[in-house]
């Protein structure tokens, strides 16, 4: 589909089954309507035709002559745009990868980082937003923290000053041994982000992209999918949906829900993804609201969530596919012969909403009793077949994107705001934060990280830059000014490494130990069933120091304290409390364990112990 050169020219092919005639007009033809550059209808709704002398780069759009008149229309199948979206241009997809034999991670393997490339690094403004080439820039940045996929949201910003850029790019590649990208390897918006792509692998990242299935627009043109074949109905009052090929009469989002019931717009939508896993190597995507696709899709959204994971599974088994939907579904993550839609993982929320009410509650004054057992109910994904397949975190694009109206009640606090919203960078503040991040690192499931969260960013965000740059993500900060952020991105990195170091963090063993309320304790036990490796967390949100708290283990004998959240507030922190890096189970019997040991509780803590 689309534009694909081929011999001296290029094959142009495009889906208007209500079209009278099609035309490809462009810098070709000098964008005439001429009858060599007529397409020819194959009867199933297709049109094609090979156009000889198109070259790469060229412009392009298609002429439609439908019920309503003819018109442009962009070409849905477009491999890049003008930078004013108003032509299509033929572009060769080769791309000079380096084989590096980069493989996705196992799911259970996997850390998200969630960014958004406009707003993640912005070097360069004014005048300029964030894009791909200045993600790159973090690339080691984003390797040294041990996450091993970037969720990369949206997919459109590139850049045409590529000569700072390709000498940044030339030297991560010589740092991995790796061939030099020339000039032109970098142009172009389609460039650029294969580019990223193929430096994220070369330094051991997957990358996953967002794909909103679930509706478009919200200002659609003349030239857009809206009622792509010139069918009667755009100007009427109101439009006859029907008639828009792409598109039901549901909205969402300000845009337009899908024509689930159109096998032309099921395979358009399917072949996108697998246009993203061929020509982009990505490693996998998360679904925008899944369940908008279930409840509008005129009871054709199930199947079509069947038919989307059961042809990307087939294709690329590897490749992640991660739905959101709310409220949590089960079905979603089944297997498509049980009746299940497909995914392989899903968004969740319950540690989420658990954790912040335990924050909201402990940062008011006193000692007060916290819900703990409420969370100790939540650290795990229920209801799923396996653990890794529930998606865990705290912060998210949407969860803490400051409102857009004053409608617009959904949005929260960033994590150490919450913590303390007179000041996020207080004590109160940073040791609580590290209490929230360790256990979405230590908990069951796929913790996912958003940008910012692993350095204390406390400001909401934007993804309007120009609008809001006062709500950039603070590098400068962490850079130089600001020494709790670089304590808690060390904290952040070290915890990240002791992930991959105990195979217990990463498995299905899971049994919560003890939570008491007023105590505000969690205790809770990781292991790899049937091998062991047993690991034990507690989390402190007392204010105050507890010694002597005494607590099952599994195992009698020697504990060591591998992690102490304390020793990374004015690291080293030369006050910290803690158990010396040691601790002995006695035969004392305590939480349905044989054995207990007494330990010390740093105030507002997490601590973790690995069978010594």
């Amino acid at each position: 589909m689309g534009a694909n050169l081929i011999a001296d020219g290029a094959m142009f092919r495009v889906w208007a089954p209500n079209a009278n005639a099609v035309h490809v007009r462009g810098g070709f033809n000098n964008f005439e309507i001429r009858d060599d550059a007529a397409l020819v209808s194959d009867g199933n709704g297709h049109w094609r035709g090979f156009i000889p002398g198109v070259q790469d780069w060229q412009r392009y759009k298609f002429w439609i002559d439908g019920q309503a008149g003819p018109g442009y229309k962009r070409d849905p199948y477009a491999r890049e745009l003008t930078n004013d979206s108003s032509n299509c241009i033929v572009r060769n997809p080769e791309f000079p990868w380096h084989e590096t034999g980069f493989v996705t991670p196992q799911f259970s393997d996997f850390v998200i980082y969630q960014l958004h490339v406009g707003a993640f690094y912005t070097p360069h403004w004014p005048p300029y937003t964030g894009t791909f080439l200045d993600v790159m820039d973090k690339i080691p940045y984003l390797a040294d923290l041990r996450v091993s996929v970037l969720q990369l949201m949206p997919i459109q910003e590139f850049d045409d000053r590529l000569a700072p850029y390709l000498a940044r790019a030339n030297e991560l590649l010589e740092a991995k041994g790796l061939s030099p990208f020339e000039e032109e390897h970098l142009r172009g918006e389609m460039n650029q982000l294969k580019a990223l792509i193929d430096l994220c692998h070369a330094y051991g990242l997957a990358v996953i992209l967002d794909l909103v299935f679930n509706h478009a627009g919200g200002g659609f043109g003349t030239e857009s999918l809206w009622f792509f074949d010139r069918q009667n109905g755009a100007e009427d009052n109101p439009p006859r949906y029907w008639n828009s090929l792409f598109f039901s009469d549901k909205t969402w989002a300000g845009g337009d829900v899908f024509n689930f019931q159109s096998e032309g717009v099921r395979q358009f939508l399917i072949n996108n993804a697998l246009f993203f896993l061929d020509e982009y190597r990505v490693d996998g995507f998360r679904y925008d609201e899944v369940s908008v696709i279930d409840n509008n899709g005129y009871g054709r959204g199930w199947d079509f969530c069947q038919a989307l994971t059961g042809t990307l599974r087939t294709h690329k088994p590897g490749a992640l596919q991660h739905a959101e939907y709310w409220p949590v579904n089960p079905w979603v993550v089944k297997e498509t012969s049980d009746g299940g839609a497909g995914f392989h993982t899903t968004m969740t929320d319950g540690l989420r909403i658990a954790l912040r009410n335990v924050l909201q509650s402990a940062s008011f004054p006193g000692e007060n009793a916290l819900p703990m057992t409420a969370l100790a109910n939540q650290l795990a994904p229920s209801g799923l077949p396996n653990f890794w397949r529930g998606v865990q975190g705290i912060e998210n694009h949407d969860l803490v994107m400051q409102p857009k109206d004053s409608d617009d009640h959904n949005r929260m606090d960033r994590i150490p705001r919450l913590a303390d919203s007179s000041n996020p960078h207080s004590w109160w503040a940073r040791s609580r934060s590290r209490v929230a991040m360790g256990l979405v690192l230590t908990s069951p499931g796929i913790p996912m990280l958003f940008m910012g969260q692993e350095f204390l960013e406390d400001k909401q965000w934007s993804d309007d830059v120009a609008g809001h740059p006062e709500l950039r993500i603070y590098w400068d900060g962490l850079n130089a000014t600001d020494p709790a952020m670089r304590d808690f991105l060390r904290f952040t990195r070290e915890l990240i490494q002791l992930r991959w170091q105990l195979p217990a963090l990463r498995s299905e063993g899971f049994r919560v130990v003890d939570a008491h309320d007023e105590n505000r304790v969690l205790v809770f036990h990781r292991w790899v069933p049937g091998e062991g490796h047993d690991a034990i967390i507690v989390a402190n949100l007392a204010n105050s120091n507890r010694y002597g708290y005494r607590i099952g283990f599994p195992t009698g004998g020697g504990w060591r304290e591998v992690f102490n959240s304390d020793v990374y507030d004015n690291w080293v922190n030369p006050q910290a409390t803690g158990n010396a890096g040691t601790v002995f189970a006695d035969d004392i019997p305590m939480h349905g364990f044989s054995y207990s040991a007494a330990l010390t509780l740093p105030a507002n803590s997490l601590l973790l112990f690995n069978r010594g």
